[in-house]
């Protein structure tokens, strides 16, 4: 049996447990989604939020993967995937917060799994083009109210 070489397309990069809530990062994810690496390292590096010092060093780790470990050109690079999911945050990091009349709430200090993929530019191109030449659906609600007259003859009173 031939041993095949098959030549990888994308990469990824997995930061586990971060010390920060997902909305936060979710935030950040959202705005660099689907965009060319540069751009989004140019986003990154003047946003001024916390989350994107942290999403942006995760994007380095996984240019760095796709470069060294996948023979991949830096430079048609694009984020294909991005996803920000919870983590442990109720069972074992709460902290005790003191209230009225000698209560006490519990603080849940969240944590959160990231994984951003990025793969060649080309893919990209390729999946748009075949996205773009299928045909048009048409809409739920139909047609609108005046073709629908004119198909149907009435004129407008």
């Amino acid at each position: 049996m031939a041993a095949t070489t098959q030549e990888r397309t994308e990469a990824h990069a997995h930061l586990k447990f971060a010390r920060m809530g997902p909305r936060k990062l979710r935030r950040v994810a959202d705005a660099v989604r689907g965009k060319s690496v540069k751009e989004a390292l140019a986003l990154l590096k003047f946003t001024p939020v916390y989350a994107a010092a942290v999403i942006e060093k995760l994007l380095r780790s996984a240019v760095a993967n796709a470069e060294n470990n996948h023979d991949m050109s830096t430079d048609d690079l694009y984020i294909k995937r991005i996803m920000v999911d919870g983590g442990p945050g109720g069972k074992f990091t709460k902290r005790l917060d003191p209230r009225a009349q000698g209560r006490a709430a519990f603080k849940r200090k969240r944590m959160s799994h990231v994984t951003i993929t990025v793969a060649n530019k080309s893919n990209k191109e390729i999946a748009t083009r075949a996205i773009s030449s299928s045909k048009e659906l048409p809409t739920k609600k139909g047609t609108p109210r005046a073709q629908r007259r004119e198909a149907s003859g009435e004129s407008k009173k």
